[in-house]
C-alpha cells in the first residue's frame, strides 16, 4: 500500500498482487502509476487486492468511487502514462479501457460467488477488510457450539470434498470425531492438501493470496469440530508468494487472537504450520501427502485404515483441501440450508471452475452445480482464443476424461460426470481447438503417469511405461495395417483395465480416463 502526502483529495485504487496478475505485470503497473502521481502530487492510496479471477482482463485496476468501484483493464505499462494524463482515477468512461462498474461485469454478475465472495475485494492481510465482510463470524458461531453440532451442520449443508474425489465432508469430520487417539496421546490433526497439481487449476492459490483468512478460519472450525488443537498446511512448493502471504496471515490471526491459545476468550487453541510439498504430483494424493508430512517419500499408503482413523502420526486426521476448508465458514455463517439450497442433486453449493488452455476468456467462475460444460465454454470462455473450432475439453486435470463437442450438454454435476465416465475433480477445464493431436493427448497422459508414479503398485509402476509403448505402436501403425492397429487397441484396453482394477490409488487407476476416451472420441487421430 502506498500514499502521497501533499495533496488534499485521496482516490483509492485497487491492484492485484497475486501470482497471475504479477506475471502479467500488475507489479510495473503500480509502480509506474505511483511514481507518476508522486511527479504530479496526486495523493493515491494504492491496495493490493487480491486477483478478481478475470484473468484475460489483467492487469486490473479499479478505482474507488461513490457509485462503487469502477475498473480499467487490461492495464500495461503503455497505458500509464495516458490512464494518468485522462485523469481516470476520478472515473473516466471514454478512455478506451473503462470497463464500467466491477461488479456489473457480466463475466462476474453472472456467477454465485460464496466461497470466493471476497476474493478480489479485500485486503488480504487485513483483519479489518475480512472481518467487514463476515470474516471469522463462522467462527464465533462454532465457538458457541459443540463438536457434534459443528459436524452436524458441515453435513447437512451437503458440502463434498473439492480435490477431486467428492467424499462428504459431514462423513469423514465424524468418523475422525469418533475415532479415538492412539495409546494415551489426545492429538487429533487437521491437514490441508494445498498441493495444488492438477493442470489448469489455480483455484486454491487464488484463495491463499487472495483470502488466507478464510482457509484460516476454515481449517480453526473443522479442528473445533473433531477436537484437533494442531492444524498443517500443506502447500504446493511452486507457491511462493501463497507461502508468504500464509505465514503473514498466521501471524496477524494469531496476534488478533483467532488462531493459537485460548480463541477469542473461549479457552480452545488451535494452531497452524505451514510445510512446503515435495514437488511430486504424487503428493496430492491424501497418504503420500502424510508421508512426506513425516519426513517420508512420498508413497501411497494401502488403505485401510482410512486417514480419518488412522492418518498423520496414526492419529485421527482430518484431510480437506483448500476449497473445502474456505467454504466451511460461510455454512457456520449462514447456516447449512442456505449453502445447500444451491446446486442440483447430490452436489450442493458450488465450484469454481477454472478456464485455462486454448480460451479466450481465461478465468476463474464460481457457479452453483447444474449448468451445462457448454455453458461456461461460451457464456464464460467465450470461445477459443485462436478463433478456430474448439475440438475437445480435458475436465478434472490430467487424469480426466477428453470430452468432444457431444458431451458438452452434460451438466456440472458429479454424478452427471461419472455417468459419461467423467470426472469434475478440483474444477480445472483446458480447452483445445482443432489442431491438437489426441493421440499426443493420449500418450502424454500416460507419460505423465510413468513420471509421476510414487512405482509402489505394478499396474501404475510398469503400466504406465507399457501404456506409452503400446501408443508409440498405434501412432506409428501405418493406415494399410487395420489388423495390427486393432490388435494394439485391444491390447491398451486390456491394460487401461488392470490399472483401472489393479492400482492403489487414484494415479493410476485414473489415468485410463484421459487415455480411453481419446481412443473412444478422437480415433481418426491414432490413425
Amino acid at each position: 500500500m502506498s500514499t502521497h502526502k501533499n495533496a488534499a483529495t485521496t482516490y483509492t485504487l485497487y491492484i492485484p498482487n497475486d501470482t497471475t496478475a504479477r506475471s502479467l505485470g500488475a507489479d510495473r503497473v503500480a509502480k509506474s502509476i505511483q511514481i507518476l502521481a508522486d511527479k504530479s502530487e496526486v495523493l493515491l492510496k494504492i491496495v493490493r487486492n487480491g486477483s478478481r479471477g478475470l484473468y484475460w482482463l489483467e492487469p486490473l485496476i479499479e478505482i474507488e468511487t461513490e457509485g462503487g468501484r469502477v475498473a480499467y483493464g487490461p492495464v500495461t505499462e503503455d497505458d500509464i502514462d495516458d490512464f494518468m494524463t485522462e485523469q481516470c482515477w476520478r472515473e473516466n468512461k471514454n478512455h478506451p479501457l473503462y470497463l464500467g462498474l466491477t461488479e456489473e461485469i457480466p463475466y462476474l454478475k453472472n456467477q454465485q460467488r460464496l466461497t470466493f465472495s471476497r476474493v478480489g475485494v479485500i485486503d488480504p492481510l487485513s483483519v479489518d477488510d475480512y472481518c467487514a465482510q463476515e470474516g471469522f463470524t463462522g467462527l464465533r458461531t462454532a465457538l458457541s457450539l459443540s463438536p457434534q453440532k459443528i459436524v452436524d451442520v458441515v453435513t447437512d449443508s451437503g458440502l463434498r470434498g473439492r480435490g477431486g474425489a467428492a467424499f462428504p465432508t459431514g462423513i469423514k469430520w465424524q468418523t475422525v470425531l469418533n475415532s479415538p487417539c492412539k495409546q494415551d496421546t489426545n492429538q487429533k490433526y487437521v491437514v490441508c492438501n494445498a498441493d495444488e497439481g492438477d493442470s489448469g487449476t489455480y483455484a486454491d492459490r487464488m484463495i491463499m493470496e487472495s483470502d488466507p483468512f478464510a482457509l484460516i478460519e476454515g481449517m480453526t472450525i473443522a479442528g473445533l469440530a473433531v477436537e484437533a488443537t494442531e492444524g498443517i498446511i500443506y502447500l504446493r512448493e511452486e507457491y511462493p508468494l501463497a507461502h508468504e502471504i500464509l505465514n503473514k496471515a498466521i501471524e496477524v490471526a494469531t496476534k488478533n487472537n483467532y488462531l493459537g491459545k485460548n480463541i477469542l476468550g473461549s479457552n480452545k487453541s488451535f494452531r497452524i504450520e505451514v510445510r512446503l510439498g515435495a514437488g511430486a504430483y504424487i503428493c496430492g494424493e491424501e497418504t503420500a501427502m502424510l508421508e512426506s508430512i513425516e519426513g517420508r517419500r512420498g508413497m501411497v499408503r494401502v488403505k485401510p485404515p482410512l486417514p480419518a482413523i488412522k492418518g498423520l502420526w496414526q492419529q485421527p486426521t482430518v484431510i480437506n483441501n483448500v476449497i473445502s476448508l474456505a467454504t466451511v465458514p460461510i455454512i457456520l455463517a449462514r447456516g447449512s440450508k442456505y449453502y445447500s439450497d444451491f446446486g442440483m442433486g447430490r452436489s450442493r453449493g458450488t465450484l469454481p471452475f477454472q478456464l485455462a488452455g486454448n480460451i479466450k476468456q481465461a478465468g476463474l467462475v464460481e457457479l452453483a452445480f447444474g449448468p451445462t460444460l457448454q455453458t461456461l465454454l461460451q457464456d464464460f470462455g467465450a470461445g477459443t482464443r485462436t478463433g478456430k473450432p474448439m475440438k475437445a475439453v480435458q475436465v478434472g486435470g490430467p487424469l480426466g476424461a477428453y470430452l468432444p463437442s457431444e458431451q458438452w450438454s452434460t451438466q456440472l454435476d458429479y454424478e452427471a460426470f461419472a455417468d459419461i465416465n467423467a470426472v469434475l475433480g478440483h474444477g480445472g477445464i483446458v480447452a483445445f481447438d482443432e489442431t491438437v493431436d489426441m493421440g499426443e493427448q493420449a500418450r502424454f497422459s500416460m507419460e505423465f503417469c510413468a513420471i509421476e508414479s510414487c512405482g509402489k503398485c505394478t499396474p501404475c509402476r510398469i503400466g504406465s511405461t507399457r501404456g506409452v509403448e503400446i501408443i508409440d505402436k498405434m501412432l506409428n501403425t501405418k493406415s494399410d495395417q487395420p489388423e495390427a492397429n486393432k490388435a494394439a487397441t485391444e491390447l491398451l484396453q486390456d491394460l487401461c483395465d488392470t490399472m483401472v482394477h489393479g492400482s492403489l490409488c487414484a494415479m493410476g487407476s485414473m489415468t485410463p480416463y484421459p487415455v480411453m476416451s481419446a481412443v473412444e472420441h478422437f480415433s481418426k487421430d491414432f490413425k
